[in-house]
């Protein structure tokens, strides 16, 4: 098993390294010679378009045969609880398409393919809502304290009949609440209604009370959550703003949440608003766009094509224990890139509504750069028939249209840095003067919003300040207080210079929290002053 994903990992390089051949001969020839011969093989690729070869059912072939070698053909029994000491992480990284299949591999040895149905549908859309002023797509930029998303989301073709409308919650951590993903069924034919405040769940989440399906518990949320979408939607002025598609390669053990992870590929932004034409006109989705990738008959300006796929790693340990080492491999390994707090829905507001909004995303001006790094050492290994094996260099393949005839076909990479933000997450993680650095502060004239984490200490150390500003001016009040009724003449004017100063203290202190607490909830990079300091 291990010599055939040796060969498939090897298969799917060798496919790529031809089709970037054909491409960059053909534009050397037609920038010397005439005719252009260049739609002519395009034409002839598209008809047998050998790169596209898609590798899923044997990925999925071989994650059950690597299944059943690791539980010896047996269905293991779900692990015990973990109890209320564990702690969630959640981290998304970009993957190259260069590196899909290898990343797949060697996933799929410790963890099976999460596959649903007898025939899966990996296809995944999802309507996003935001108003004119786009204050959800801002909220979730700026990660503040009860930011919302709400999305409408089908799995699989247009003909699905179950639509699932969710929201998503962000929390802070000083509020001791997690964020949260809350979601109900709706039937397709309802939606439209449902959304104008037409139609209420009330009476089909009855039927589900009658007829038992769920705890009564689960019942009572979920028309609560109903009613609170219906009613944000109503009030906030929501309406379809952009479209998300992407084929989904989950890996889980069954009945075990302790590692899951997901692979999105193909992942395209589509717009779904009436800015300057009719998109989605009065329906809740456009109707002239299906779910099969690529989507080139849509106009040019209304589509973005995410050029990497997008690895999310979901960990739930102990606390106090790591990852279980296979999962570090890959994370520190030149496969993937980390990218924290990345949102499909944010990019693709930034991407395509870019004139309608005033932020953009930390990564937003990284996206022209090569995130390929040099191979340390490969995951994926394997006694293959036709691998060449390398000891010194590493050949990897350019894919750039705008080589000309001086640009290699294929690149040493000796051990050179990787073009993307090198050190991301420590960047994001250190001091924001350090990120700052590293990140640009604006892109076309629009504000880049950098990911700070703020500790709940720190709204306490600034609530500790302003209590130590205030005994200090309790005390020089008594003091003035003291003054004013047991002395003589020049210590009631002594207790009155108190008095005054004792409140311009106050002032003082007062104006330092809130400026300070306004600087902590904007994420602010300056929460110092210059004669106080936080204690």
């Amino acid at each position: 098993m291990n010599r055939v994903t040796a060969e498939i990992s090897e298969l799917s390089k060798f496919l790529r390294l031809n089709y970037s051949a054909f491409v960059k001969i053909v534009k050397k020839h037609d920038k010397h010679n005439a005719p252009a011969l260049k739609p002519l093989i395009m034409d002839k690729l598209n008809a047998k378009p050998f790169f596209k070869l898609s590798f899923d059912s044997l990925i999925i072939r071989l994650s059950k045969l690597y299944d059943t070698v690791r539980t010896g053909g047996k269905r293991q029994s779900p692990p015990p609880p973990m109890g209320t000491s564990f702690v969630r992480r959640t981290t998304k990284y970009w993957v190259h398409p260069d590196n899909v299949t290898e990343v797949k591999i060697h996933i799929l040895k410790h963890l099976p393919v999460l596959v649903f149905g007898k025939e899966p549908d990996p296809a995944i859309t999802s309507i996003y809502f935001d108003n004119d002023a786009f204050e959800l797509y801002q909220g979730r930029l700026e990660k503040s304290q009860g930011a919302q998303a709400v999305r409408l989301r089908w799995y699989g073709n247009m003909s699905q009949n179950q639509i699932f409308v969710e929201r998503k919650t962000h929390h802070e951590d000083w509020t001791g609440e997690s964020s949260v993903k809350e979601r109900f069924m709706i039937k397709e034919k309802h939606v439209n209604e449902y959304l104008k405040g037409e139609y209420t769940m009330d009476h089909t989440i009855e039927k589900m009370r009658q007829r038992k399906q769920k705890p009564d518990k689960e019942l009572d949320a979920m028309l609560q959550l109903s009613r609170e979408v219906q009613d944000s939607i109503q009030n906030r002025g929501l309406k379809p703003a952009v479209r998300t598609f992407y084929n989904r390669t989950a890996f889980q053990l069954p009945g075990d949440a302790r590692v899951r992870i997901s692979l999105d590929t193909e992942l395209t932004m589509i717009r779904e608003d009436n800015y300057g034409k009719k998109r989605s006109g009065d329906n809740w989705r456009r109707t002239d766009c299906f779910t099969t990738a690529p989507f080139d008959y849509l106009p040019e300006e209304d589509v973005c094509n995410f050029p990497y796929a997008v690895l999310e790693v979901k960990l739930q340990t102990q606390h106090g224990t790591q990852a279980p080492q296979w999962v570090q491999d890959l994370i520190n390994s030149h496969l993937v890139e980390e990218v924290p707090k990345f949102s499909k829905f944010i990019h693709g507001v930034a991407t395509l509504l870019e004139s309608k909004i005033s932020l953009l995303p930390f990564w937003f001006p990284q996206m022209d750069k090569d995130i390929r790094k040099p191979v340390a050492q490969r995951l994926v290994q394997g006694p293959s028939r036709y691998s060449v094996q390398k000891k010194q260099d590493e050949i990897q393949v350019v894919v750039d249209d705008d080589a000309d005839e001086k640009t290699p076909l294929l690149k040493k990479d000796k051990g050179k840095e990787p073009a993307f933000l090198k050190g991301l997450g420590e960047a994001i993680q250190s001091k924001p003067s350090h990120a700052n650095d590293r990140i640009p502060q604006e892109m076309n004239q629009k504000r880049i919003i950098l990911p700070v984490r703020v500790e709940p200490k720190v709204f306490f150390a600034n609530e500790r300040t302003f209590l130590s500003w205030l005994h200090f001016c309790i005390v020089l009040g008594g003091l003035a207080l003291g003054l004013l009724n047991f002395g003589d003449q020049v210590a009631q004017i002594s207790g009155l210079i108190f008095t005054v100063v004792s409140m311009i203290f106050m002032l003082y202190a007062l104006f330092l929290y809130q400026w300070r607490a306004h600087k902590i909830r904007m994420r602010g990079t300056v929460i110092d002053f210059r004669f106080s300091s936080i204690r």
